[in-house]
């Protein structure tokens, strides 16, 4: 029997898959097993003492001070549940500036005097860890022989246990800081907004005799979308293990065409996996709701409810290394980059984001009193203040070498930043002014607003624009721009901090108002008119696909920061450095190291694909087209010696031996501009990077898609779209 022909088996990949150990999910009701692995306010009071409790409580709703005095208490409760959960060693987890997560784990176990051990974990162990700070990015914060950093426990987060087939670990949700106090992770600066836009938005309240509420919540939740492939092909694909992504690859004759995948039959192998996901997230409190086919071929997508800000970024952070852990049992690997495959959709984390107060009101659903209504109108206000004002800001939040490969193509937002409103809820804002109504006066309006012929407001006022960058979807918002591989922490401060901004800006002309005797009622009108005014710019509710809405964005003043490296530039503007300064979110050195991380990601990434792919071109497109083109001479040689004519085999030869020809020129290029990278400088390196080293491999691309047509595919040992996108 003749040796297979390719290096890699697709009829094994597709038939021949086995599970990677035993399931890990039995029958049971999802309810059962809900928050099993978490250490949950109502276990907090089964095993602490109503002080302590009590205490604890203040510091996880209130934002007190955590007591220190409490921390033993709470720590040997903690490691007592941990323990019977079968934990043998606990971390703190945090989420440093690489976008990830890290953890150093410790063991329980302490030798005693009498040769034995027992297990041990004090409240110092749970308040604070020291892991070695050097080695993770910190944008010029700390020098490389400046190793000392400190993760610090954050109660708002509850600690959880992660399982392995071998034990499990207690984790502990803490931020990163530096020995000088700086921020070193995306945490601190969030938590920071958190509570900048709780004190704005308590500020509102007040002034509409809202007395009740106590705190005020950004709520978040973000939809994953994600690639499966089989391991089979991932491994035989360097590009896909060590970039995230396809350097290369030819279209294949299907791809997502016929629109059949959208929504469509989960295969069993892929539900078997979905399950066991969410099985493990219900566990660590992960409350997934949505599972199906995305558009894409081999593309699927998980969504999990709303939860308040920094526990969503949290359970973002689980979601994704669940789903790259759990691929693996099933013989398949999570892709989460944002454009794995050319030519069908990439992958994005649509982050819903709204407003909540602790007595269970949303600030952004359309309620049925005028009381809720103003609310409603003031706050989705703010919302299109901030992003007007701040679209530099949303723009870098989302800004990665990977996410530029997605932002602007197909079913993904553009560049530009716009906020879609729908044609119903414009009319509202639109009719604010229209100085015939303002005299109309009605206790009967539903805003309360002198505006009684108003439609009553549904929650869904307009159909859903899925080509907007920050859409209202009803009672929230939407930031699609977010890449499939980001941290939302960092698009959450910056959402935060901006919203903060906007409600500062408008309470305070608001009180002007009042205070020159307006009534709140008038006061409110003239302040939304204005506002809505002034930045209704922001507003589009067409097709943001459209090249003339580039056109029209430009004629409103609208950015369009078409790559990173423009946008991250911006980052240290004046206005930004004072925005997040005013409001004690980052500091002029945290929001300069946050600068030079991203433009380091940025040059590093592409310098890392570059290298893959002119290594990948050297050794094995080359080399197939030399074997092609040795087989086909050989077959012409043949030919003529037996005198047959043909001209089909010498056409074929002269053009893979054309193309590489053009393959090894564009493979020098790339090598060259690679060899002159400079050295110094995180900002002249993304330049390069972006300018130089991305358009050469640009062009080596097309080269090594048409050797791909053209060389025989018992000689081409790259898997192919059409095997990795439809083999499940």
């Amino acid at each position: 029997m003749a040796a297979p022909s390719h290096s890699y088996d697709v009829i094994a990949a597709a038939k021949n898959w086995r599970l990677n150990g035993t399931p890990t999910h039995p029958a049971v009701p999802a309810e059962e097993i809900f928050t099993q692995n978490v250490f949950t306010i109502e276990l907090m009071q089964q095993r602490l003492s109503k002080p302590v409790f009590r205490s604890l409580l203040a510091t996880i709703h209130e934002g007190r001070q955590l007591d220190p005095s409490i921390a033993d208490t709470v720590a040997l409760a903690m490691k007592e549940w941990a323990l019977e959960r079968g934990a043998t060693h606990y971390a703190h987890w945090f989420q440093p500036l690489t976008g990830s997560t890290a953890e150093k784990h410790e063991s329980f176990i302490t030798p005693n005097a009498g040769g034995g051990a027992i297990a041990e974990f004090s409240g110092k162990d749970l308040i604070q860890g020291e892991p070695d700070a050097s080695s993770f990015p910190s944008g010029g914060l700390r020098e490389t022989f400046e190793a000392r950093g400190y993760t610090a426990w954050d109660p708002t987060s509850p600690a959880f246990i992660m399982e392995h087939p071998n034990g499990a670990t207690l984790c502990i949700p803490s931020v990163f800081a530096s020995w000088t106090g700086d921020a070193l992770d995306y945490k601190i600066p969030l938590l920071r907004s958190v509570e900048t836009l709780n004190r704005q938005a308590l500020r509102i309240l007040r002034l509409f005799g809202d007395q009740r509420v106590s705190k005020v919540y950004a709520t978040a939740g973000s939809e994953q979308e994600y690639f499966l492939v089989d391991e089979e092909f991932y491994f035989r694909r360097p590009d896909l293990f060590l970039c995230g992504r396809t350097l290369f690859g030819a279209r294949p004759p299907r791809g997502q065409e016929l629109q059949d995948h959208y929504f469509g039959s989960i295969p069993e192998r892929v539900l078997s996996f979905m399950s066991d996901v969410e099985y493990q997230l219900y566990k660590i409190g992960v409350p997934v709701k949505t599972r199906h086919n995305e558009v894409a071929p081999g593309q699927y997508e998980i969504a999990p409810l709303y939860e308040h800000c920094n526990v969503s970024a949290d359970h973002q952070q689980l979601i994704m290394q669940v789903l790259r852990n759990t691929a693996r049992k099933y013989g398949m690997v999570c892709l989460l980059h944002e454009k794995p495959f050319a030519g069908i959709n990439g992958s994005g984390k649509h982050t819903n984001w709204s407003l909540a107060t602790d007595t269970g009101v949303n600030l952004l659903d359309p309620g049925e009193t005028p009381h809720e209504n103003m609310l409603f109108l003031f706050f989705c206000t703010a919302v299109l203040k901030a992003v007007d004002a701040h679209q530099d800001l949303l723009r870098i939040s989302v800004a990665s070498a990977g996410n530029d490969h997605r932002l602007g193509g197909h079913e993904a937002p553009p560049a530009v930043i716009s906020v879609f409103l729908g044609e119903q809820l414009t009319e509202i804002f639109e009719l604010l002014g229209k100085e015939s109504l303002r005299r109309r006066r009605s206790s009967g309006g539903l805003l309360g607003l002198g505006i009684p012929v108003l439609p009553p407001l549904p929650r869904h006022g307009g159909d859903r624009n899925r080509t907007s960058p920050f859409a209202f979807t009803g009672n929230k918002f939407e930031f699609r721009a977010v890449g499939a591989s980001q941290n939302i922490a960092f698009p959450l401060t910056v959402l935060n901090t901006i919203v903060a901004w906007a409600i500062d800006e408008m309470a305070t002309e608001l009180e002007q108002w009042l205070e020159r005797g307006a009534s709140l009622e008038e006061a409110l009108r003239n302040v939304l008119w204005q506002t809505f005014q002034r930045h209704r710019r922001i507003v589009f509710n067409g097709d943001n696909y459209s090249p003339a809405w580039l056109q029209e964005a430009q004629r409103r003043g609208l950015l369009n920061l078409t790559n990173a490296v423009d946008a991250i530039e911006r980052l240290t503007d004046p206005k930004n450095r004072e925005l997040f300064a005013r409001y004690g979110v980052l500091n002029d050195r945290e929001l300069e190291a946050r600068q030079q991380v991203l433009f380091d990601q940025y040059s590093k990434t592409t310098v890392i694909e570059a290298e893959t792919a002119a290594w990948i071109a050297q050794t094995m497109v080359f080399p197939a087209a030399a074997a092609n083109i040795r087989e086909l001479a050989e077959s012409a040689q043949a030919l003529r010696a037996l005198k047959v004519p043909c001209s089909s085999i010498p056409r074929l030869l002269c053009e893979i031996a054309a193309a590489a020809d053009e393959l090894d020129a564009r493979i020098a290029e790339l090598q060259s501009a690679l060899q002159q990278m400079p050295t110094d400088g995180s900002t002249q390196r993304a330049a390069y990077a972006r300018d130089t080293i991305l358009p050469r491999l640009e062009a080596l691309r097309p080269v090594v898609d048409e050797l791909e047509r053209l060389v025989a595919d018992q000689h081409w040992m790259l898997p192919s779209y059409r095997e990795m996108l439809f083999v499940k």
